[in-house]
């Protein structure tokens, strides 16, 4: 599918209730997780520490409730980066469930102050990862996150947990909004809230339905990320790779990496 469409997302509205988008991300977080959907990129994402020549330190950007992060982590410490660490970030920061995280996870810690992925600290270093969120970003944003990588010589990657493709919008109102019903009393910690706006109030399941369709729909496919990394990157600062990996068992990843040249 190569149709971008730019809609909205009911979780990236300011005034979109708290409590229904911390559901929201507590169930995308178990699935991702469950699944191990990131697992595929862990050797890309090892080559790519390797080449900065830097303490292998991920700083994820548009952390949600850390979906995949943990998994990611721990398989990198066991292939051959012992010392690898992450540090959640977020513009809309969820301590609660990230503390859950760290007390679990050597290694993975937070930033508990907002963080502007189009605008990082200087001070918040390290190669930076996008997971399940670039398509949040308008063409022009996306840019600009991308520049701001560039700008201050850190290494970057982008990963979507999808293919983009016409089957994984039929899933995402068919197969997995029963999956939602069914898993939901599994997630840890039980919340009221959550049983509540799944089950007697449906907000979650709806918005999940809404928001899921749309995400695939504004994905951008490997060509237009590499588009948009060298307009990010006019001066050619970077090397740049995108495309796909599968899974053994068929879902596919899809990826944009970038790694400063002079490392």
């Amino acid at each position: 599918m190569k149709l971008r469409l730019q809609l909205f997302e009911f979780e990236d509205l300011p005034w979109f209730p708290a409590v229904v988008r911390a559901g929201m991300m507590d169930y995308l977080r178990f699935m991702i997780s469950a699944l191990g959907t990131y697992q595929p990129v862990v050797p890309l994402l090892r080559g790519a520490l390797q080449k900065t020549g830097r303490a292998p330190h991920l700083l994820e950007l548009c952390a949600g409730a850390g979906g995949g992060t943990e998994g990611v982590l721990r398989s990198l410490r066991e292939s051959g980066l012992p010392n690898a660490q992450v540090t959640l970030t977020d513009l809309y920061p969820q301590p609660a469930a990230w503390q859950l995280l760290a007390a679990r996870t050597p290694g993975l810690s937070f930033a508990p102050a907002s963080v502007d992925a189009l605008a990082v600290p200087p001070e918040l270093a390290g190669f930076r990862t996008v997971f399940s969120a670039f398509h949040h970003f308008s063409p022009p944003q996306a840019e600009a996150l991308l520049a701001d990588a560039v700008r201050q010589q850190a290494g970057i990657g982008v990963f979507e947990g999808a293919g983009k493709s016409w089957l994984e919008i039929l899933l995402a109102w068919t197969v997995l909004p029963v999956a939602q019903l069914l898993i939901t009393p599994f997630i840890r910690p039980v919340r009221l809230s959550r049983l509540l706006f799944t089950y007697v109030v449906p907000l979650i399941p709806l918005f999940t339905i809404w928001d899921g369709t749309v995400s695939i729909l504004r994905m951008y496919p490997p060509e237009q990320l590499l588009a948009l990394a060298r307009r990010a990157d006019p001066d050619g600062r970077f090397r740049w790779q995108a495309g796909k990996v599968r899974h053994t068992w068929g879902p596919q990843v899809t990826y944009l990496i970038g790694v400063p040249v002079s490392n």
